[in-house]
C-alpha cells in the first residue's frame, strides 16, 4: 500500500513536471543526452537541466551516469512505467485536441524597440485580418521581456542577442540609416557639404552617449553640440520632422515623411540589424508561426 501511494505521488509529480518527465523519458529510452536532445529538438544543456530538475523534485537519482551514457536506476525504471502511462494519455489528448491546436487563437504578445514600430504595425494588421480569433498585444520599450517565462511570444531585438540555448533567433531586417533634415530646415539653413560641415548646423540626438545614432553624430562632428536632445529614443526623429535640425533617421521610416531631405547618404557602419526571437517551447505553435510569417513579409 505504501508503494502504491508513492507511485501515485510520483504520477501526480509527473503531471506537474511534464516537460522534465518527457525529457527524462527520452533519455531513459535512448540512453544518451545527445540522442534525447536530437529527438526532442532541445539543446543538450536543456536536457541535462530537465533531468536534474526532475531528480530534485522526486528526491532521488533517476540515472547512473557513465562514459557510454545514462542507465536508469530502480527509480528510473519506475519513471519509465509512469512516463509511458502519462505519454499515452497525452497522445490520446492530442488526438482529441489536434484540430484546436492547429487554429490560431488566443493572445499573441509581440515586443519590440519602438523605432521599428511603424514597420511592425502592417504585419500586425495582416495577422489580425487573417486570424480574427486571435488577440494582439504589442509592447514597445527598453525592458527585455523574458520569453522563457511566457512574457511574450515574439521578441524583435537588435544589437547583441542573448545566446539563450532555448531561444530561436532568426534575422528579420536591417535598417539602413542616413542623416536627414526637414525641407524647411534646409531652406532656412542649407545642407552640409559633408561630415566636416555638420559642426555648423543644429544637430538632433538623444542624451545617452550609448545610443548608436547619437554616438555616430559625435564621431562625425566631435566639436558640434546637439541643439536638441531627449531621453526618449523616438523624440529626436519627431524633432527632425518638425524642422529642429539634422539627425539620423532609418531610411524606411523617412520614406513615410516626404518632406525629409537626405543630407548624408547611408553608410554600411550605420546599418542596424534586427532579429526575431522566440522560445523553443512556443516556436512551432500555430499562432507563433503565423505571426513570424506576417513579420517576415514586412522584413523582405
Amino acid at each position: 500500500m505504501r508503494v502504491t501511494c508513492a507511485l501515485m505521488q510520483h504520477e501526480e509529480d509527473a503531471v506537474k513536471h511534464w516537460n522534465e518527465l518527457r525529457t527524462a523519458y527520452a533519455v531513459a529510452q535512448l540512453g544518451t543526452v545527445s540522442a534525447a536532445a536530437t529527438q526532442l529538438g532541445l539543446h543538450r544543456s536543456t536536457v541535462v537541466r530537465h533531468v536534474e530538475a526532475l531528480e530534485a523534485a522526486l528526491g532521488g537519482k533517476l540515472f547512473q551516469r557513465h562514459a557510454r551514457g545514462y542507465t536508469p536506476t530502480e527509480a528510473g525504471r519506475d519513471l519509465l512505467r509512469v512516463a509511458s502511462t502519462v505519454n499515452e494519455q497525452f497522445e490520446q489528448l492530442g488526438v482529441r485536441t489536434r484540430g484546436r491546436r492547429s487554429q490560431v487563437s488566443g493572445e499573441v504578445i509581440v515586443t519590440s524597440v519602438s523605432i521599428v514600430a511603424p514597420l511592425v504595425l502592417p504585419a500586425l494588421r495582416r495577422f489580425a485580418v487573417d486570424h480574427p480569433e486571435a488577440t494582439l498585444r504589442f509592447e514597445t520599450g527598453s525592458r527585455m521581456f523574458a520569453l522563457e517565462y511566457g512574457e511574450a511570444h515574439v521578441g524583435i531585438r537588435t544589437g547583441q542577442v542573448s545566446e539563450q540555448p532555448d531561444n530561436v533567433v532568426q534575422p528579420w531586417l536591417t535598417l539602413r540609416s542616413a542623416l536627414y533634415a526637414h525641407r524647411t530646415y534646409v531652406e532656412r539653413c542649407g545642407a552640409p557639404a559633408g561630415p566636416e560641415a555638420l559642426r555648423e548646423h543644429a544637430l538632433v540626438g538623444t542624451e545617452s552617449s550609448s545610443h548608436l545614432p547619437t554616438r555616430w553624430l559625435r564621431e562625425l562632428a566631435p566639436e558640434a553640440e546637439l541643439a536638441f536632445t531627449s531621453e526618449h529614443p523616438d523624440l529626436p526623429i519627431h524633432a527632425i520632422v518638425a524642422g529642429l535640425g539634422i539627425g539620423f533617421v532609418p531610411v524606411r521610416v523617412a520614406e513615410a515623411h516626404p518632406d525629409l531631405v537626405e543630407v548624408l547618404p547611408p553608410r554600411p557602419e550605420w546599418d542596424i540589424p534586427f532579429w526575431l526571437v522566440t522560445h523553443l517551447d512556443l516556436h512551432w505553435t500555430a499562432k507563433v508561426q503565423a505571426m513570424l510569417g506576417a513579420l517576415r513579409e514586412v522584413g523582405d
